[in-house]
């Protein structure tokens, strides 16, 4: 909104302000005035609305000031808190702003505050007044006693606020106009009562202590909030101050009491509390009274049973990308319905926790009610739900945790409920998941490891170990695979299995795989250097994730060229489904890395769906079947000829396309035979080593040379 429409739209708020107080009081100021006075502590409003960091102190002096202008009655407060909500949002254009809206309740409580202070400064100010009138009336000399009377006798009946004067003994002597009428009594039915009677029977009877101790003479001032009785026998809340008017001799003669009626102020605060623990959106509970409803819970004892049902709504954000956020708000609105119709019974809360977040808290349950009351809501946000013109499916994702109160911590249960709805989501969504422990410690454990890894790769707790690869005309050791094992402090050896998937998805495969391929080059160079040409090619596992890496192609480069190997020493794989999901940039890389002349292989393959037109295009020079379709070439299989079909298959495929053939997971010496025969080149597995040190491929290497044929002389 600009600077002019927020200019007019602050004298239209204010012209509307004064016109309210005008019918609740008498400012002693034309109109004109009493406008322009206002529309000063309208900016006020406007400008805390609008600040970075909300300041009550600013908004209190406005509810000071308007006490000041002598506009003390309820009807005040009330009228100008009604005000300064949706037309003071108006005002500033906002309102549609959920941030503006809720500094609104902020500004109502900080005005109201400020004006009930000085409003009770006013009335014991009054009081000191009154009671100094009564000392004059009852010390000065007659001319001044009559003057005093007078005063008094003005202030005592023209006063709004309500005045009982009582004696030592607690019968009311005199009381005013204000306070009858609150009660609801005639002034001469008043006269003569016990005050005793005056005060509601739900107050504690403790509460009478202090009354009984300025009768006593004990005490000169009380000031109290308390519950008056009326006629009709109601509740009526006041803030009552009484003083203590003693003789010539200083012993009790009068008890001057000053009643203010609260009520108003009181369904402010009732209205103000809702707000602070309501949603304003959808009116469920929010964050705030959900904690404290579950630390109740908490504190009934070890024995008692508590269950909680996380719930997100699948697929929300895209409601709301794609419809509008007023759509999304009122599919919240909607769903909040309809858990609150299901859900909300005494012992159970519905809450909302924030954006599409609800969590219903039930009290006393068990682990089957729990379960059936998770169907039952996701059988309520099944049905369609008709928003703007739309039909909205909508399903839930839940998180459900049923425990002792005894067994965790309210903290703890929040946590393992935020967890479980986080595996609803990753299960697939539209369903609910009960907390399992060990399935958490699982959890645990993952993350302990992925938290760990950066500082296990700086402190080299990782080592490779290297696999065979054997070419199946001669059996000559040609190859080996490069593995990477975690030697943890805690947990000992662990295999790729337990950690690379963590690597994954945390990208920290790529320092991991930058580290792998510099210590197998440094492995290879040196047996290089010890074997020369007869030095096996090491082949290193490559990640999808490191194929979108920018500098993955300077960083072989780079690494291979400090090693001073040969380009072709080094062989690169990529499991199936990685490779044949390469397009674009990764694809553009994997060219590259071959143009270096380092071999490229892809593993695993056979396990997923090969578009074989577009692998003849890849830069690709060995395929390594996948050790699943060995199963069928062992001798425990031998009237199974599936798998050596397809393994025939596979191998024809790939020689006619030009690549090596090398098969995974050879563990018998009849599977070597018929992947001999079916030709295909090399082979690794069991059969031959399994994965060890450097130094049990050297052992082998050198039993090869010891028994490779002599040359002949000419």
């Amino acid at each position: 909104m600009d600077s002019t429409a927020q200019r007019a739209g602050v004298d239209a708020f204010a012209r509307v302000w004064a016109a309210a107080l005008a019918e609740t009081g008498y400012a002693g100021m034309d109109r004109d005035a009493l406008v322009e006075r206002v529309r000063e502590h309208t900016g006020v409003l406007v400008a805390a609305l609008r600040a970075e960091r909300f300041d009550p102190e600013p908004v209190e002096r406005v509810g000071v000031a308007l006490v000041e202008l002598r506009f003390t009655a309820a009807r005040t407060l009330a009228a100008s808190v009604q005000l300064i909500g949706e037309d003071l949002l108006r005002v500033i254009g906002a309102e549609g702003d959920r941030a503006a809206a809720s500094r609104v309740t902020a500004v109502q409580g900080a005005f109201a505050a400020g004006f009930a202070d000085a409003l009770r400064d006013k009335i014991f100010r009054d009081q000191e007044v009154i009671r100094r009138a009564a000392l004059d009336a009852r010390r000065g000399a007659e001319s001044a006693l009559l003057a005093s009377e007078a005063r008094f006798r003005a202030m005592f009946s023209q006063t709004a606020v309500g005045i009982c004067i009582s004696d030592a003994t607690g019968m009311v002597i005199d009381a005013n106009a204000a306070l009858a009428g609150m009660l609801g009594y005639r002034l001469s039915q008043l006269r003569g009562v016990p005050v005793r009677k005056l005060r509601h029977p739900d107050e504690p009877a403790a509460l009478t202590g202090p009354l009984d101790d300025m009768r006593a003479g004990l005490r000169d001032h009380y000031r109290a909030e308390r519950l008056l009785r009326r006629a009709d026998g109601s509740a009526l809340p006041t803030d009552l101050s009484v003083s203590l008017v003693r003789d010539e001799v200083g012993a009790p003669q009068f008890l001057v009491a000053m009643a203010e009626d609260v009520t108003e102020r009181h369904r402010l605060q009732e209205r103000l509390r809702h707000q602070a623990n309501h949603d304003p959106l959808t009116g469920l509970a929010n964050r705030a009274l959900f904690t404290e409803r579950l630390a109740e819970v908490f504190g009934r004892g070890d024995d008692h049973r508590v269950g909680l049902c996380y719930l997100d709504i699948d697929g929300f954000k895209v409601i709301n990308d794609s419809l509008g956020h007023h759509i999304g708000d009122q599919l919240l609105v909607a769903v909040a319905e309809r858990l609150d119709r299901l859900v909300s019974t005494p012992d159970r809360l519905v809450a909302r926790m924030g954006g599409d977040e609800f969590v219903v808290l039930c009290s006393g349950t068990t682990r089957r009610a729990m379960e059936e009351l998770s169907d039952k809501i996701l059988r309520a946000l099944a049905e369609p739900v008709p928003i703007g013109g739309h039909r909205l499916g909508v399903s839930a994702s839940i998180g459900l945790v049923e425990r002792s109160v005894g067994e965790a911590t309210p903290a703890e249960t929040m946590r393992d409920a935020d967890v479980t709805l986080y595996w609803a989501k990753a299960d697939g969504k539209n369903r609910w998941i009960a907390y399992d422990p060990d399935r958490n410690a699982r959890e645990v454990a993952r993350f302990t490891l992925s938290a760990r890894m950066p500082a296990a790769v700086e402190s080299e707790e990782f080592y490779v170990d290297y696999q065979p690869i054997v070419r199946l005309s001669d059996g000559k050791l040609t190859g080996v695979e490069a593995l990477v094992r975690w030697a943890h402090p805690e947990l000992g050896r662990l295999g790729p299995d337990q950690f690379i998937g963590l690597a994954e998805e945390t990208g920290l495969i790529v320092n991991l795989g930058r580290w792998v391929l510099r210590e197998a080059a440094g492995q290879a160079r040196r047996w290089r250097a010890r074997y020369g040409d007869g030095a096996p090619m090491v082949s290193v596992n490559l990640a999808a994730r490191q194929t979108q890496e920018p500098d993955l192609v300077s960083d072989v480069e780079t690494i291979i060229g400090a090693a001073g190997l040969p380009p072709s020493s080094i062989q690169l794989e990529l499991t199936e489904s990685a490779i044949m999901s390469t397009t674009g940039g990764p694809l553009r890389t994997l060219r590259q890395i071959a143009d270096l002349g380092i071999r490229i292989a892809i593993d695993d393959f056979g396990t997923g769906y090969s578009n074989l037109a577009y692998l003849r295009h890849l830069p690709v020079h060995a395929i390594k079947l996948a050790g699943s379709f060995m199963e069928g070439l062992s001798a425990a299989h031998p009237s199974d000829p599936a798998d050596e079909t397809i393994v025939t298959t596979l191998v024809s495929l790939s020689h006619a396309l030009g690549h090596e053939v090398i098969a995974e997971g050879v563990e018998d010496s009849t599977q070597a035979e018929r992947l001999r025969a079916i030709g295909c080149d090399s082979a690794q597995g069991w059969l031959f080593a399994k994965a060890g040190p450097p130094e049990e491929i050297e052992r082998m290497l050198d039993a090869q040379l010891l028994t490779a044929p002599t040359p002949r002389s000419g």
